[in-house]
């Protein structure tokens, strides 16, 4: 078998490349010790905890992945496009003496190094320990409970008081379209707990079936659809045996619990409201539960939410971001403390008063800088994609770049180790010439078979994500499949056109209230400077290939532009966009009472008539998050047009398939579907 038929295989089995990958650290406060977690090689998907020291690593927890996973544990995993099973994630008390982690609805912990299990009544779900390091609390059944490590004494501290109440869990859009996973928070004193209560009262209900299962019942979930009602979520200080504090503020106006912390000086929180176009950044007293306003901001189209703000210094400063129309920028105590230019992505911690984060100044690579005591340093320089931890004078690195692949480096003043990775080796590697397309530079990767030679004329795959919060034209080194199938004869751009993060504010809201016409223009523009570049380009023979937003832009482009593009392939996406949440959806395109043409205009399915090209849909029928109502309707819609059309239902599949053999054939139904609607 030659590299281009392994290749499929090869992706599948590794979990695109994310297995044996290190990740999750965390450092001991003096420094010296590393605690991650890691599988044991490229194809194995349990993951293990690892430590660490001396510049020596060290296996602590090998699990067996037995059992099955807790409901609202699988949903969590789903949310967080998590792939791996075994000890996916894990909490530490702030010496860093004991772990905690969930197995299979199991709690272990790790204490002076001796593992043992903790019993507790009912299956777990996030445990998190205390920072002192002598109880854990958990999510069991939607009650939010505390067990003691001495004695093993568990009690409820909240339990749900409806059969669609649950505490310390993330609502649906808080984990899906807001980036925050938990709902529950230690105080610093490990004596309190701040934790959100979600009633689901008012939101519908949905079903997901599993064909392929007909003797399974539907799954129910409460499903917010753009233009109906969220869930009803407060925030309470729960102390044992005593009554709990709800923390104040105006939930008619600011319904969405943005970010929720409690530090040295009480608790911070951010709401928003239901148009997203104001945020709100409030101090809490946990003793009587009121708030003050340290902060409000405002846009006329939406309030972008950055993850690990707000926060604040040991000396009491804010920190926070502020759009100007060019450039997101750092805020210190009211102060901007970035240059115009400089896109902050990411505040990832806060110590003292420096402030560690990732930005761009050129979209296609991410950089961790630090902000300390008014110096401005950038601390990474390949291209590529930056992150990081820190804690006790050290700092772990975590690189994603076209030369070196996934890295992961621990610095110690002058010293560097590195933590081994242990993913596969891509048999296909990625061959990108950087392009700048068009006025407004759209960053563009072109990708060409490692045989072609001048003359050969090439058919050509569009590979755009192209929509909000995400890009796919990085120096992060993760093209593979764009390679793959230009090794099988293909030229593949892929561009990230307005719309995508990383150019700043102007950039990104440049879609508000029309979510495909800009992002389709870009990838024509995209299309357009490749050609001008290699002239073996044949514009005769144009495809498009995207998932979730990208099979939403593959639709599009051929109902709207069948001048150019003359196939496309559509995964997981959405061709109603009525039939998305509500925050993500009404984002940018508003309330669906209130525009109406906003939605119509978006949505697929008002152009199914329109087809006149080739058309493949994909979808996962076990999606909970782009659910398979959108192909079946699509493909209902194009039927009653008379539109020919194709569809590939993935059973079992939800809106992230990790099964090796779906996801293997999966990738050969595409290459074979190309094949015949671009021959020459």
């Amino acid at each position: 078998m030659n590299m281009i038929q392994a290749f499929p295989r090869q992706l599948a089995r590794s979990r695109r490349f994310t297995l044996g990958v290190p990740r999750t650290f965390t450092i001991s406060p003096d420094g010296r010790r590393v605690l991650f977690l890691r599988t044991h090689d490229g194809e194995n998907p349990t993951t293990c905890l690892w430590l660490q020291e001396g510049g020596t690593e060290r296996l602590l927890v090998d699990p067996s992945d037995a059992g099955d996973v807790p409901e609202a544990e699988r949903v969590r995993r789903e949310r967080a496009r998590e792939r791996a099973t075994g000890i996916v994630g894990y909490s530490c008390d702030q010496d860093m003496r004991v772990v905690a982690y969930a197995l299979n609805g199991r709690l272990e912990v790790l204490q002076d190094g001796v593992r043992r299990e903790v019993v507790t009544p009912g299956p777990v779900v996030d445990p998190q320990v205390d920072p002192s390091g002598s109880r854990v609390a958990y999510v069991s059944d939607g009650a939010l409970r505390v067990v003691e490590l001495a004695d093993g004494k568990d009690a409820a501290y909240a339990e749900p008081d409806g059969p669609e109440v649950t505490w310390g869990l993330a609502e649906h859009v808080a984990s899906e379209s807001m980036d925050r996973h938990r709902g529950y928070w230690w105080s610093p004193d490990g004596t309190r707990l701040l934790a959100a209560r979600v009633d689901t009262s008012p939101v519908q209900r949905w079903w997901i079936a599993d064909p392929a299962n007909p003797a399974k019942p539907p799954r129910e979930i409460a499903y917010p659809a753009a233009g109906t009602p969220n869930a009803l979520v407060s925030l309470y200080v729960l102390d044992a045996g005593q009554p709990p504090v709800e923390v104040e503020w105006d939930h008619e106006a600011f319904e969405y619990l943005a970010t929720a912390s409690w530090d040295q000086f009480g608790l911070l929180l951010s709401v928003q409201s239901r148009d997203q176009k104001t945020v709100r950044v409030l101090e809490g007293d946990p003793a009587s539960g009121r708030t003050r306003l340290l902060h409000e901001q405002t846009d006329p189209a939406w309030v972008e939410l950055i993850p690990g703000t707000p926060a604040r210094t040991d000396s009491g400063k804010l920190v926070h971001t502020i759009d100007q129309p060019e450039t997101r920028r750092l805020v210190i105590d009211g102060e901007v403390v970035t240059p115009v230019g400089l896109q902050v992505r990411n505040v990832l911690d806060v110590q003292g008063e420096s402030v560690l984060f990732q930005a761009s100044d050129e979209p296609t690579e991410t950089h961790l800088w630090q902000y300390d005591g008014g110096e401005l340093r950038q601390l990474t320089e390949a291209p590529g994609i930056h992150t990081g931890v820190r804690a006790g004078g050290t700092l772990v690195i975590t690189s994603r770049t076209e030369r070196d692949g996934n890295t992961s480096t621990v610095v110690r003043g002058s010293a560097r180790t590195t933590i081994a990775s242990y993913r596969e080796q891509p048999v296909v590697l990625p061959r990108i010439t950087w392009l700048r397309a068009g006025a407004t530079e759209i960053r563009t990767a072109l990708l060409l078979p490692s045989w072609y030679q001048p003359g050969t004329a090439l058919p050509v795959l569009m590979a755009p994500y192209g929509g909000a919060g995400l890009q796919l034209a990085t120096r992060a080194g993760q093209l593979y499949e764009a390679q793959w199938f230009a090794e099988n004869g293909y030229a593949v751009i892929v561009a990230d056109g307005r719309g995508t993060p990383g150019r700043g504010p102007a950039w990104e809201k440049t879609v508000h209230g029309d979510v495909v016409s800009a992002p389709l223009e870009d990838q024509i523009i995209a299309l357009e400077a490749a050609a001008n570049h290699c002239a073996d380009l044949d514009l005769g023979r144009v495809a498009i290939r995207g998932w979730s937003y990208g099979g939403t832009l593959a639709m599009t482009a051929v109902l709207r532009r069948p001048d150019v593009f003359h196939a496309a392939i559509s995964g997981a996406g959405v061709a109603d966009q009525r039939l998305y949440d509500t925050h993500w959806k009404e984002r940018y395109l508003g309330h669906p009472d209130q525009q109406p043409g906003a939605y119509d205009r978006t949505s697929p399915i008002h152009e199914a008539a329109n087809l006149t090209r080739p058309l493949l849909l994909i979808h996962g029928l076990a999606d909970d998050n782009v659910i398979a109502a959108h192909v079946l309707r699509m493909s209902a819609a194009l039927l009653a047009a008379g539109k020919p059309h194709e569809v590939l239902p993935l059973a079992g599949a939800t809106h992230m398939p990790t099964d090796p053999a779906t996801v293997e054939g999966l990738l050969n139904h595409q290459l074979e579907f190309l094949q015949r609607h671009l021959t020459a």
